[in-house]
């Protein structure tokens, strides 16, 4: 018997192989309210148009709103044999309302009809990530308020480098945040354009109106080059590259949380609703969600280099491979939508040890380029010079397994003996972080103003 899907044209079914390598319903069924949203709009302008009966477009509306219901209650009956879920929708509605469900196909080709479904996907993807991203910057703000005075080590080559507050280092993250949010949005704005109505690949000649379709579906516009709008999967390319960024600020975040939980460290421990024990060790407190959210960073980057290998050779138009183009993205976004409720349930949760972090921070000399810009300050010394002298006095006090704080006055002007006792107010931890007052800089006062305004910010946005 020929495939009712393929018409005359073949003679016989596929073989057992070919179903299984070629069916996506397994999947692809995500795609389900998008594929009856795009076709409600297309039944609707074919009717306006003069292209299918009043009544026909109506009696395919009805059946499709039916079939949503049944697909949102867990009663539609997903089958293989129909091999994706555009074919699926079809014959049920077929089954619901007679010979008028095969007019919903004119005019359109499973091409643009996969095109604008995946469009739909993952621009509605892509707002549920960013009211994430925007619940996980306040979450970061309002614990940067609550410790915008908190003093910890700041690093460099993870090596302590010179004091920095708490709230101060979780501002870091919401504006990294920010930039993904930036990203997505601005992916958004490039997908926002309908493919509906490209066809297969050419086209078509029936007179329809795709600013109609394009409007109904909230797209800016429609695509403007029929081969472009069926072969086109930049936008799943740059929500990836999106998300793949976004997940390594989350990993990043993620190991310090590892990190800064371990007794060596011991800043920060995460509650017990985000940690875990050992089955053999009674005494271990694992951090286990926060390296999942590292961990799942691997996946979604994976997505994207795997759709940049599946796309780097198709020639144009559709080829079949691109069908390879949804199982990574919906694992990838929803990963990425997992870690985010994730991370911002460990931020509000997150405990510092303020005494901890305060005694970290002063270790390691870690003043002592406050120690070298005080000797710019006062005693107009060259910075070279400075740094030099700093350097020297660093060696001394550690020749002494003593800080800076505790050299004598003698003992520093036995190498600079223009240093009078004035210089003991800038080795102290605390008068470091409110001495960075410059713009972007660790002052309490600084980051004060940066939480405020963002927390500002991100309610105005949320209110709409």
């Amino acid at each position: 018997m020929s495939n009712k899907m393929w018409g005359g044209r073949f003679a016989s079914g596929p073989d057992e192989i070919m179903e299984e390598i070629n069916a996506s319903i397994g999947f692809d069924q995500k795609l389900a309210l998008q594929d009856i949203a795009g076709s409600r709009a297309h039944a609707a302008m074919l009717a306006k148009a003069g292209i299918v009966a009043a009544e026909d477009a109506a009696s395919i509306d009805r059946g499709l709103d039916a079939i949503g219901r049944e697909i949102e209650s867990g009663a539609f009956a997903f089958s293989r044999a129909l091999e994706d879920i555009h074919m699926n929708i079809e014959s049920r509605l077929a089954e619901l309302i007679g010979p008028a469900a095969g007019r919903l196909h004119t005019a359109r080709s499973r091409n643009d009809q996969v095109a604008v479904d995946f469009r739909l996907w993952v621009r509605d993807a892509i707002d549920g990530l960013d009211v994430q991203l925007r619940g996980l910057q306040t979450a970061l703000a309002e614990k940067a308020l609550a410790y915008a005075g908190a003093v910890m080590p700041g690093f460099t080559h993870m090596q302590a480098a010179q004091p920095v507050t708490f709230g101060h280092h979780l501002l870091a993250y919401v504006e990294m945040l920010a930039r993904d949010r930036s990203r997505l949005r601005d992916a958004r704005h490039r997908l926002n354009e309908s493919p509906l109505g490209a066809a297969a690949l050419a086209g078509t000649s029936f007179p329809i109106d795709r600013d109609a379709t394009a409007k109904a579906l909230g797209f800016d516009r429609p695509t403007a080059n029929s081969l472009d709008s069926v072969s086109d999967r930049d936008f799943v390319l740059e929500t990836l590259g999106a998300a793949s960024i976004c997940a390594i600020h989350l990993s990043r975040f993620a190991e310090e949380i590892v990190l800064w939980a371990t007794p060596q460290f011991g800043f920060a421990a995460l509650s017990d609703r985000f940690s875990t024990g050992s089955s053999i060790m009674p005494q271990k407190r694992n951090p286990d969600a926060a390296e999942l959210v590292r961990g799942k960073a691997g996946r979604i980057i994976g997505a994207l280099n795997a759709m940049f290998i599946v796309m780097k050779g198709l020639p144009l138009t559709y080829s079949k491979d691109m069908q390879e183009d949804k199982e990574g993205t919906f694992d990838a976004l929803q990963s990425l939508s997992l870690c985010l409720a994730a991370m911002t349930g460990m931020v509000g949760d997150l405990e510092p040890n303020l005494e901890r972090m305060k005694a970290a921070a002063g270790a390691g000399y870690a003043t002592a380029t406050d120690l070298a810009d005080w000797l710019v300050r006062t005693l107009k010394m060259p910075f070279r010079e400075a740094h030099h002298v700093t350097g020297r006095l660093v060696g001394l006090a550690s020749g002494k397994g003593i800080g800076l704080e505790e050299l004598s006055l003698a003992e520093m002007q036995g190498v600079a003996p223009g240093i009078n006792s004035e210089v003991f107010a800038v080795l102290g931890v605390d008068k470091s972080v409110e001495s960075r007052t410059s713009y972007g800089g660790t002052a309490p006062a600084n980051v004060r103003t940066q939480a405020e305004g963002w927390l500002a910010r991100l309610k105005a946005e949320a209110a709409g």
